[in-house]
């Protein structure tokens, strides 16, 4: 098993902002505020924060939000509950929140709860129990939680949960990895995780893990390096990730590396 090489790992992100003309890029721009905040906590999580600039990011930041509160995906781009979220993260992640009006983004999250307590990402009603996680997610770190109706928006997710512990996109969607972890998130911000059966779910979860060590997101699937976060920090908000073992887990992780 190698290490991590984690200052391959920095010039990597680096490079990456400077590809703004790729093919790569090109396809990918609507999703660049995503792309923002996952390169930039990779950064502070390896200690390299300090290599960016903080007032372009954040001057950049500031140039995809709308007049209704929310944010595109880059410049230009329609608002979504999506990049507003990563938005916010990556201002909380520099501690520069002062820079928005959170009641003009919190105006606009609450604007997109449905009666039912589900969430749509968007003026168009798309619903997903990835919504209500951002939703709930966003208001949290902006402080204006009690704005929406989170009593509401629990009963939503619980009714997504299915007969093997996990849970889907609308109730009676199929389990999914990623569902659960924004759906098991939610619920903890929320502080009723005490709705969910803890060894139930842990067993569907601690099953993805597959020979190689790595972790898929449902059954029958080839494991995937991103499910690594999704199914493991399910297993840890449930107090079950040993159930798995980590140690296979970290070899198939540093298996996936480039060099």
């Amino acid at each position: 098993m190698g290490d991590l090489v984690a200052e391959k790992h920095v010039q990597y992100i680096l490079s990456v902002q400077k590809k703004k003309d790729s093919f790569e890029s090109v396809v990918m721009e609507h999703l660049r505020m995503n792309g923002a905040y996952w390169g930039l906590t990779t950064l502070h999580l390896l200690g390299k924060l300090d290599t960016v600039d903080v007032h372009e990011v954040v001057s950049w930041i500031m140039s995809c939000q709308h007049d209704e509160g929310g944010f595109g995906g880059n410049v230009g781009h329609d608002p979504h509950i999506l990049y507003t979220l990563s938005a916010v993260q990556v201002l909380a992640l520099f501690n520069k929140l002062d820079v928005i009006d959170a009641d003009k983004v919190t105006n606009y999250i609450v604007g997109l709860q449905n009666e039912d307590g589900s969430f749509s990402g968007d003026i168009w009603g798309e619903v997903d129990t990835r919504f209500s996680y951002i939703a709930i997610c966003c208001l949290s770190l902006l402080h204006r939680l009690d704005r929406i109706n989170v009593d509401k928006a629990v009963k939503y997710i619980i009714s997504c949960q299915n007969m093997d512990g996990g849970f889907g996109c609308t109730p009676g969607g199929e389990s999914h990895a990623g569902q659960i972890f924004c759906c098991v998130g939610a619920l903890a911000i929320a502080g009723s995780l005490d709705l969910v059966d803890k060894d139930l779910l842990g067993w569907w979860l601690c099953e993805r893990q597959v020979k190689s060590g790595g972790l898929n997101g449902r059954p029958e699937k080839l494991p995937d390096v991103c499910y690594s976060w999704w199914v493991l920090s399910s297993l840890i908000m449930i107090d079950r990730v040993h159930w798995i073992s980590k140690e296979k887990l970290i070899k198939f992780i540093l298996d996936c590396q480039v060099i």
